[in-house]
């Protein structure tokens, strides 16, 4: 079942959080554990923010969540993380169906998603769904003895990631 996030979920939530960031570290090959006290934080800050938040629970265990931003009418899946167990078993695209909800709520016709481009799980599901147009690139210097080992072609253009 899909629902809004409710303050009972808080300690689940802290955890997907956390398992969360571990799963982005790994896309850039960084070897990271769960950080709890990181992953509160930022669940109070989308929390004072009024950031929508949803989550997917069954017998009173979260599979997964998709937290949103709204900025003026435009819908952001800022986040979508489902338990590697409960992969591939529509959690993802219940969880989605209500961004769509809420963007269509707001007069939008999509939502928005920042992806890291090696990201092909996330990449496929989004594909998937309907979502294939490249809307922007983020582009920056390198971080001080940041190791960037891939490359990642778009159009004539190869950029480091």
């Amino acid at each position: 079942m899909v629902r809004a996030y409710r303050d009972s979920d808080r300690q689940q939530m802290i955890q997907l959080l956390a398992a969360m960031r571990v799963h982005l570290a790994g896309l850039k090959s960084i070897d990271k554990g769960r950080d709890t006290e990181s992953a509160e934080l930022e669940l109070d800050e989308y929390l004072e923010r009024s950031y929508p938040i949803f989550v997917h629970e069954e017998d009173k265990k979260l599979l997964g969540y998709l937290l949103c931003r709204v900025d003026d009418n435009v819908v952001w899946a800022e986040s979508l993380y489902v338990q590697p167990e409960n992969r591939r078993q529509g959690v993802g695209s219940a969880l989605y169906e209500e961004a769509e909800r809420l963007a269509r709520e707001k007069g939008c016709e999509t939502v928005y998603n920042w992806v890291h481009p090696n990201n092909q799980a996330t990449l496929e599901f989004l594909k998937g769904r309907g979502y294939t147009v490249l809307n922007l690139i983020e582009i920056r210097k390198p971080y001080d003895r940041e190791d960037l080992r891939e490359k990642i072609p778009v159009g004539p253009n190869e950029f480091d990631y």
